[in-house]
């Protein structure tokens, strides 16, 4: 295998599709595209089909539990701070605000509507 990313998607469940998307693009003002729905309810995060970016999408789960999960998705920032600042007005809750992770830069740690757990991470 290539000295590579492995990653290249990522669902994060969610108990209403609209409202978690109305959290996503308002902290980090991107636009999301709903998918057909024989895919079930998702709407996917923006990406570029010849880049090697990452990307993934929120999917609408019936009998949802919300809870805090183990795993952490970062999203790349120019500043996480900047991310920080919206994540209370679009109801969401910061778990741990913006550190320092030495060379590799500097990460937030925050929570969407739903209790997912999410990372923020910036070089400045």
């Amino acid at each position: 295998m290539k000295n590579v990313n492995p990653v290249n998607w990522f669902d994060i469940n969610v108990s209403n599709l609209n409202n978690a998307k109305e959290f996503y693009e308002t902290v980090f003002n991107i636009k999301l595209v709903d998918f057909p729905i024989e895919f079930g309810k998702q709407s996917g995060f923006p990406f570029d089909p010849k880049g090697l970016n990452i990307t993934g999408a929120l999917v609408e789960k019936e009998n949802f539990v919300s809870n805090s999960n183990n795993t952490i998705i970062y999203f790349e920032s120019k500043d996480c701070i900047t991310e920080e600042n919206l994540v209370e007005k679009a109801g969401g809750k910061i778990i741990r605000p913006k550190m320092s992770i030495g060379d590799f830069g500097f990460v937030s740690i925050i929570m969407d509507r739903d209790g997912n757990t999410i990372g923020l991470h910036s070089r400045k």
